[in-house]
Parts: C-alpha cells; sequence; structure tokens
C-alpha cells in the first residue's frame, strides 16, 4: 500500500512551537493543581511557603547579607508574619509530618538548615500582655496570650483548666488525678518520701499542663515536664505561661538531653509510653535517667487497665528482670524503687536485656540513639544514689562526687559558687536587676557549667533551666546532683520550647557558644543565636551577657539589630576577669492591625 499524502498544515513552524508550548503548559498547571491538592507533596510545598513568609530572604546570599548588615549595626531585623506568633522551628508539624512514624520519629526535633531558619522576629498574639505573676500564675493566666480553648473543651471535665473571664483557670486536675494534684500527692506521699528533702529532682514524662509538677514546688521537689509539640492543644506553653519548668521533647528514637541518674522521681500519669516496646528501650532510658533508689511511678494504662493485661504483664516483667523492688500497686497506680547497684544483671530475662558494654558513656545524650541495654551505674560506686547524696537544701552547696570529672573540680566547683554569689549580689545592688522580684519567674542560664548562677538565686522566687552547651565538658550531672534542673543543647539550633518563654535569660561568653572548641571558628552566627534568644524571651524580659569588651561591642550593635534597649556595665569590683556585662531589655510591640 502506498503512503497517504496528508495535505501541508498552513501554520508555520513558529506558530505549532508557541502552541505546544501553550498546551504543555496548560496540562502542566493542572497536573500541579492534583499535586498540590491531593498529594503530600501540596502538604510539603504548603509548608514550605509558610516557611518562606517566616524568612526575610529565601535566598542564602540575601540572608547572608542582611546577618552582615544586622551585624555592623547596620539593619534591623524585620518582624514575622501574625501566623508565625508560636513557630518553634524545629518542632514544625507542617514540615516534620513527612518524616517516618516509626518509634514517633517526626515528633522529635528535626531543625532546618541555617540558612532556611527564619531572621525575622515573632510577634506575640493580639491582645498579649505581660503574665500574670507567680505564684497567681499557677492558677490562672491571660486567655489572649494563648487564645487557645480546644484544651479546656476537651479536658475541663478533668480539672485540667477552663475559661473564665479574661483567663484561662487551672484547678490543678488531671487525667488519671480529676480531683486534683494535691490529693493525689498526698496519696504518693503514703508510699514515697516525697517531704523531708530525700527527693528533690523530677521528671514528668507526658505532662499535660504540668499542674503534678507546680504542686510538686510546695513540696519542695523541682519537676521538669515534657510533652512533644502538639499544634492543637499547646500543652507546653501552658505550662511555661503558668511558671512551672518545663519543654517541648518526645521519647522516640533518641536519648532525652539529660546525663544519666539525674532525677530522683519520674513519673507518668497516662503518658501513654509504651514502655516496653521495641524489646524495653524506653524502659531502658528511663532506667539510664532514674537515680539509683530513685522511684519510678506510672499511673494509668496498662496498669491493671481493661484489656491491657499482657503489657501490664511486660511491664511488670522488665521492672524484675532489672530488681526494681515493687513498692505498692494502688488501683491504676504502681510505684518501684530502683536498685542501688549492676548486681542483678546480667539476669536471666525474656526480653535479653544486657548491660551496656563499659565504653558507652550513659550521660552522652545530645542527639544520641537509644540503646537496647542498661546502663552501668558501678563508676562512681553509688555515691551519687538517692540515701547517699545529702538531703536539700543542703545538697544544693556541697560539692558532688561528679564534679570530680573536671580537673580540679572540687576546687572549681567551690571557686565557682563563691563567685556566683558576688555576680549576683552585684547585680541585684548595683545594677538593679529584675531578680527577686514579681516580674521574674521564668529564668535561664545559657551557659551553665556548674549551676553557679541558679544556685546563687535559690532563695527567689524562680526556677532556672541550666542549659549545658553540646560539646563543652559535660557538667549537667554535676548540676543534677545539686538538686538543680537543665538540659545539653547546641546553641547553633533553636531551642526546644516556644516563643516567649523565659522573664530573665544569662549569657556568660556568649561568642563560646557558637564558635567551634577546638579550632576556634565560628559554627554559626552570632546574629542568629541572638533572634533565637529574642524568640523565647517574654516581652518585657532581661537578657544578661557577660564577654570581653570586643564581645560586648559586637552583641550590642546586634541588639540594637533586633530592637532591644542596651546598657554597658563594668564587672563587679571583686573580678579579675577581663568582662564587661551588657544588660538588655525586650519591648512589648506589637504587628500593624492590618497584619492581623
Amino acid at each position: 500500500m502506498g503512503h497517504i499524502n496528508l495535505p501541508a498544515s498552513k501554520r508555520n513552524a513558529r506558530q505549532w512551537r508557541l502552541l505546544d508550548l501553550v498546551t504543555a503548559g496548560f496540562f502542566a498547571a493542572v497536573v500541579i493543581f492534583f499535586l498540590l491538592v491531593f498529594t503530600p507533596l501540596g502538604d510539603s510545598l504548603a509548608a514550605s511557603g509558610r516557611e518562606s513568609l517566616l524568612s526575610s530572604s529565601a535566598d542564602p546570599k540575601q540572608r547572608h547579607r542582611l546577618t552582615a548588615l544586622v551585624q555592623a549595626g547596620e539593619h534591623k531585623v524585620e518582624y514575622c508574619t501574625a501566623e508565625a506568633v508560636d513557630h518553634m522551628p524545629c518542632e514544625d508539624p507542617r514540615r516534620n509530618s513527612q518524616l517516618s512514624r516509626e518509634m514517633n520519629f517526626y515528633r522529635e526535633r528535626h531543625c532546618p538548615a541555617p540558612e532556611e531558619t527564619a531572621l525575622c522576629l515573632i510577634p506575640p498574639p493580639h491582645g498579649y500582655r505581660v503574665p500574670v505573676p507567680w505564684p497567681d500564675s499557677l492558677h490562672k493566666i491571660w486567655h489572649e496570650n494563648m487564645p487557645y480553648n480546644k484544651l479546656a473543651d476537651r479536658k475541663g471535665h478533668q480539672g485540667w483548666m477552663k475559661k473564665e473571664g479574661p483567663y484561662f483557670i487551672f484547678p490543678g486536675g488531671g487525667t488519671m488525678f480529676p480531683d486534683g494534684a494535691v490529693q493525689y500527692i498526698d496519696k504518693l506521699k503514703q508510699y514515697i518520701p516525697i517531704a523531708g528533702g530525700v527527693l528533690r529532682t523530677a521528671l514528668d514524662m507526658g505532662c499535660g499542663v504540668a499542674s503534678f509538677g507546680g504542686y510538686l514546688l510546695s513540696e519542695d521537689i523541682l519537676a521538669l515536664s515534657f510533652a512533644p509539640r502538639d499544634s492543637h492543644k499547646a500543652q507546653i506553653q501552658f505550662a511555661l505561661e503558668r511558671g512551672v519548668p518545663a519543654f517541648v521533647a518526645m521519647l522516640g528514637t533518641r536519648r532525652l538531653p539529660f546525663p544519666a541518674f539525674s532525677f530522683d522521681l519520674m513519673h507518668c500519669s497516662r503518658c501513654l509510653i509504651p514502655f516496653t516496646a521495641y524489646n524495653a528501650t524506653y524502659f531502658m532510658e528511663v532506667d539510664r535517667l532514674l537515680r539509683p533508689g530513685g522511684y519510678l511511678v506510672i499511673s494509668g494504662p496498662p496498669v491493671q487497665w481493661p484489656k491491657q493485661d499482657k503489657e501490664w504483664a511486660d511491664l511488670q516483667a522488665v521492672a524484675r528482670a532489672l530488681c526494681y523492688e515493687l513498692i505498692v500497686v494502688d488501683g491504676n497506680t504502681v510505684i518501684w524503687k530502683k536498685p542501688n547497684g549492676d548486681s542483678c544483671l546480667p539476669n536471666q530475662n525474656e526480653f535479653g536485656l544486657e548491660l551496656c558494654e563499659e565504653s558507652d558513656d550513659p550521660s552522652s545524650a545530645w542527639y544520641f540513639k537509644l540503646k537496647k541495654c542498661v546502663s552501668r551505674m558501678s563508676f562512681f560506686n553509688g555515691d551519687f544514689s538517692v540515701g547517699t547524696i545529702p538531703k536539700w537544701p543542703e545538697r544544693l552547696s556541697k560539692a558532688p562526687i561528679r564534679a570530680s570529672l573536671v580537673k580540679s573540680g572540687i576546687d572549681v566547683f567551690d571557686a565557682d559558687t563563691r563567685r556566683w554569689v558576688r555576680r549576683v549580689s552585684y547585680y541585684k545592688k548595683s545594677l538593679k536587676l529584675k531578680l527577686g522580684t514579681q516580674a521574674v519567674r521564668n529564668v535561664m542560664d545559657a551557659n551553665a557549667f556548674f549551676g553557679g548562677f541558679a544556685a546563687a538565686i535559690s532563695s527567689d522566687p524562680v526556677w532556672v533551666m541550666n542549659v549545658v552547651p553540646a560539646g563543652k565538658p559535660s557538667t549537667l550531672g554535676v548540676i543534677y546532683d545539686r538538686g538543680l534542673i537543665g538540659l545539653y543543647h547546641d546553641w547553633c539550633e533553636p531551642f526546644s520550647t516556644y516563643p516567649r518563654t523565659y522573664d530573665f535569660i544569662h549569657i556568660s561568653a556568649i561568642e563560646s557558644l557558637v564558635k567551634d572548641q577546638h579550632s576556634g571558628r565560628s559554627r554559626c552566627h552570632l546574629v542568629d543565636l541572638m533572634v533565637e534568644i529574642d524568640r523565647i524571651l517574654r516581652p518585657e524580659g532581661t537578657v544578661v551577657i557577660r564577654d570581653s569588651p570586643e564581645a560586648i561591642e559586637k552583641v550590642d550593635r546586634i541588639a540594637h539589630g533586633v530592637r532591644w534597649t542596651t546598657v554597658i556595665h563594668d564587672k563587679e569590683p571583686e573580678s579579675h576577669a577581663r568582662e564587661r556585662i551588657l544588660v538588655a531589655t525586650k519591648k512589648l510591640w506589637t504587628l500593624p492591625s492590618t497584619s492581623h
């Protein structure tokens, strides 16, 4: 058969190319529409778009130029949009939702690259006012400071919280103690030495609005509470607004950012952590953190809970394998006491639990994967066990055995303690700082070392988050032995807390937080650190920075770029260090009404 000769088109080749481009563009638009609406890519792109709204510039080169201008004192950091009011860079649910759900990996910290982190100042919500002062804040906070009603609507019948006029009020209840934390704590007192200073540090896992930790404070027990980011309920945000120690975390694939054997008491009230899952890996993490001789309290599932007989049996089996002493099973509450030594293991058990290798450092906990082994306790011969360390408050001033991990540690500890007593006296008398007043409740020491600053203000109505920077000497165990609390953190990343968390932030040697300890080179930018400090500082809050005169001069320029008001002071007369002190205040500002 011969070929059929079709008539030549009257359109020229250029016209055909134009038609092809238009047609291709149309079909591309249709494909993109379906991708955006019906696939996870749409969520991912939406999250990316949201991130671009938070950043002064999506272009890394432009961002670098802006950063240099801010450091030179030639540019002020712009304001973020109103939607960024509660932004936490490392706990962004829109971005993290794209990650693996295995062992709740997607709910852990996942920080954006530095060049993708917002370079703008987080605004307060419309109607924000200076928080209710402590101790009234334990019972009520301003509704407009975090106007999120879901938790009150869902948990009001359990006594968590409810809206009343311009306030959220907190009756003190919880899912497992709807009649109030006080009654629940009184119940625990029957079995645990809560009074008398034997117990001091506690970790409340999956804490809700942290009423348990809040009411333990009257017993001189300092509880640090944690829960994961919850975009609907904001549990940790409520806890911090109340003035209760808390931070955002998830027990997933990594160790929690604490040293080994830190907490005298570990508590879970319906925290829903599957302690025996993954070959009891989560119970191993609880065991790592619990001080020898300390107490573990679990209330709620699976303890004598309907349809959870196997989980309850497994939980008891793990505790027996570790030779935990069963104190009591009271209804849906179980209390165990941890033994004082390693002698129980290796032990025959269905979970195959074994001691960790001697080379394992149980206090390594910054982005450190969970281990399916039992942390060793023998390297200090039990000298940090509950009952061996002094009671509170004597333990605050006594140099603990873990101080000896630092060269000449006991002498350094004593000198550091005396130094901070002098410094705090100077801060209060000469610099007229607000420490000790109702204006200061939530305090952070961003470079805490042995916790000397926190110890020196321990008689003030405050709590202090002591941060030991990752990469510096691991002194956080000393802080816990003193009866104080804190965590590891790398200041080249955002901190795991909501905006407007702290009233007062103290930073010694700020440049050391961004420099490599060995090479001395900057790992990240000082501007980014100070924008992050602004994010977590409450309006009208105070930042105190101590460093060399050259560093303070640089910090002062950046401080004006993040719109703080500053005053520079000389060091206290007794100090021989080459230092100056910058005191900065964050203003209470709001976005123009057109931005709401």
